[in-house]
């Protein structure tokens, strides 16, 4: 090995000794960033009110989709909207691979046996399958509605089908039109009971 080689070799391994000590310093100001979120979607992404979703599993396309509309004035909240306004596109890809790595909580909600076979009836019947995966955890840019909590579901229904909820493909807007009041509150107490990831 000529000296030039043996010089290169200390330097990838000098550079290689340092990398886990970077990595860990970006992984803690990615979940320092984080901590200003669970104010409202809880510890983890996990959230305690039933008003917030959860972001814990949400696939990472989809937050960061959503982190960029409401970014954009496409999607509007009294509370993300501002938030969204400061960041940049890295933060919102690190913010949502964040999210996407975390464990979802089980759910708080027990869905009756009855509303249980209606609810999947209708998430068949409405192609909720289709786009939100078998399991209803989302995939890509498709959110994650199994185990959402049940008051932010139906509101969210509702808002698709007023439309007053934002929808980039306006596939929600379109299929929550045949949606009653009750389907609304079927599909929310189904989804809500199912398992996290």
């Amino acid at each position: 090995m000529s000296p030039g080689n043996g010089g290169t070799a200390v330097i990838i391994t000098a550079a290689l000794s340092i990398f886990p000590a970077c990595v860990s310093l970006a992984a803690e100001n990615i979940a320092r960033k984080a901590e200003a979120c669970a104010e409202c979607h809880g510890p983890g992404g996990n959230s305690t009110d039933p008003a917030m979703p959860s972001l814990a599993g949400q696939p990472a396309q989809f937050i960061s989709m959503q982190l960029f509309l409401y970014r954009e004035g496409n999607r509007k909240d009294p509370q993300m909207s501002p938030v969204a306004f400061g960041l940049s596109n890295a933060d919102m890809n690190e913010l949502a691979a964040y999210f996407s790595r975390q464990s979802a909580a089980a759910p708080s909600q027990k869905t009756t046996p009855e509303t249980a076979a209606a609810g999947r009836r209708l998430a068949e019947q409405h192609y909720c399958v289709q786009c939100h995966g078998a399991a209803l955890t989302g995939m890509q840019h498709i959110p994650r509605l199994a185990g959402q909590h049940l008051e932010y579901l139906r509101t969210q229904l509702r808002g698709f089908k007023a439309r007053t909820r934002a929808d980039s493909d306006g596939n929600m807007t379109s299929a929550s039109q045949l949606l009653s009041d009750k389907d609304i509150e079927i599909l929310a107490d189904y989804l809500s009971g199912l398992g996290g990831q």
